[in-house]
């Protein structure tokens, strides 16, 4: 199915400039210091950046001229809107960034009736190599930065906060189920998602609860991840539940079979009491026979736990040039009933964005022009 290889160490190129959101408050201290101002001009910075979504240094007026000359430098553009689509009657807005070395990456911001919801990348393109999505069969460009992860983050909630969403929204959860591995990139991400969820001036204040790393199944980091102290919900993009199609569907299962991503998501429920998300993008005639069915709730009662799972089933997105599409609607209501049948929750994810290649498997980071 995929010839691409995997890719788990990034090039290494085209370094962003410094951000504040690089820095924890130990390295904001060191940094106020380094640019010869207060601590606390650094603290009124963060609480800008971080509490009113704003980076830009001359309207912050209660900073004189020559700070505001000097932390300025802290606030350099690293993710820079290049175009916007919109679909589901204004609910679903896509953006494409552009990085300071013309790398491009994308994030698709959605509005629910609960909540309003981004969706970030972690790095530009994907070196995991999974055949049916767009993403994964561009390859890895580069990691992005603590400061890009976060930028990302910073705008969507001012767009949501400013009505574009068609009416003004609170942003209240970010998953991590864009473009790359968050898990690849394991040192920046979790930098992250400190700054994500950290109240200001420390961070943006977006509870932990509302966050959501997505892996394909690296199980050390799985494990590392679980010592960190961040009750995130780990979504697992599983796919199958037998090694034999899951090797050439999600590549990485040959370095870490199935078994062994469950029972590292079973630690992880267990160390952080949060449900493991279970993703399965369901596709015709590939992996969507009864029988897999039954063997995925058997595996994840077993191994996980009934009450420490649920299924999130994703008809499969359109890519182009993809000889594969989404299972029959009846097909996918057995499915569900399948796995419910074995005491494991199951649902349906509702399917965004598809019309402007902002659903699942579709962020390909193309630029029109």
């Amino acid at each position: 199915m995929s010839s691409l290889p995997l890719v788990f160490d990034a090039p290494r190129r085209g370094t962003p400039p410094r951000h504040l959101a690089d820095l924890d408050p130990a390295a904001r201290a060191a940094t106020a210091s380094e640019l010869g101002v207060p601590k606390f001009r650094l603290d009124q910075l963060a609480r800008h950046y971080f509490g009113r979504f704003t980076a830009d240094v001359e309207a912050m007026t209660d900073l004189s001229s020559d700070v505001r000359e000097k932390v300025g430098t802290l606030l350099p553009p690293l993710v820079t809107p290049l175009t916007e689509k919109a679909c589901d009657g204004g609910a679903t807005r896509k953006t494409l960034w552009r990085g300071h070395d013309g790398v491009l990456a994308e994030s698709v911001l959605m509005r629910y009736p609960d909540r309003a919801t981004v969706c970030i990348s972690s790095q530009a393109g994907c070196g995991m190599a999974c055949p049916f999505c767009a993403t994964g069969q561009g390859g890895l460009q580069r990691n992005m930065s603590t400061g890009e992860i976060v930028d990302q983050v910073r705008q969507a909630a001012a767009a949501a906060r400013d009505g574009a969403l068609d009416e003004p929204a609170r942003l209240s959860n970010v998953v991590f189920m864009g473009m790359g591995e968050p898990l690849a990139n394991y040192k920046r991400v979790v930098a992250a998602v400190r700054r994500i969820t950290e109240p200001a001036p420390n961070g943006l204040g977006i509870s932990a609860r509302g966050v959501t790393v997505s892996t394909v199944g690296l199980v050390p980091a799985i494990d590392r991840l679980r010592e960190e102290g961040l009750p995130v919900t780990l979504a697992i993009s599983l796919h199958t539940p037998d090694d034999e199609l899951r090797d050439t569907l999600v590549p990485v299962n040959n370095r870490w079979k199935v078994t062994e991503v469950l029972d590292a998501g079973r630690r992880y429920a267990t160390t952080t009491g949060r449900r493991i998300s279970i993703e399965y993008a369901l596709i015709r005639d590939v992996n969507d026979q009864p029988w897999r069915a039954d063997l995925l709730g058997t595996l994840l009662r077993q191994r996980i736990g009934t009450s420490r799972v649920h299924v999130n089933l994703i008809p499969l997105n359109p890519t182009p040039g993809s000889e594969w599409d989404a299972s029959p609607k009846p097909v996918e209501e057995e499915f569900v009933r399948r796995v419910r049948a074995t005491g494991v929750a199951c649902t349906v994810r509702d399917t965004r964005g598809q019309e402007i290649d902002a659903a699942c498997g579709q962020l390909a980071a193309s630029h029109p022009g």
